[in-house]
């Protein structure tokens, strides 16, 4: 199967659990593949044949600043399910990650792969 993917999509969002957490906007790391057959676009050279990653990127960004999750678990489920709506997407792996969230450590996360 083939993927698609983006990296290290940066967002500002209210997500966490702590009081501090859901008033500040923090920076939050959306890593996504999408699992898919790319040889129709790859032979006719037309997006419309393609998944448009630029047009799921948009989505991500959207549903993570206008999301107020407490949990990157919850968060991660919720972006999976949007790829998984999108014609074409037969699977998807979702990372996100909190940079900073707990000391010592660059960054801490959740990595999930979902299927239709």
């Amino acid at each position: 199967m083939d993927k698609i993917l983006i990296q290290n999509l940066r967002v500002q969002a209210i997500l966490g659990v702590n009081a501090w957490e859901r008033a500040t906007l923090r920076e939050v790391v959306v890593n996504v593949t999408l699992f898919t057959d790319t040889r129709r676009g790859a032979q006719s050279d037309d997006i419309a044949d393609c998944v448009d990653y630029s047009q799921v990127a948009k989505e991500i960004l959207a549903l993570v600043e206008g999301t107020r999750r407490f949990t990157v678990e919850a968060l991660a489920e919720d972006i999976a399910r949007l790829c998984l709506r999108r014609p074409g997407v037969q699977k998807v792996a979702v990372k996100v990650e909190k940079p900073g969230a707990v000391s010592g450590a660059e960054s801490v996360g959740v990595e999930i792969e979902r299927g239709n």
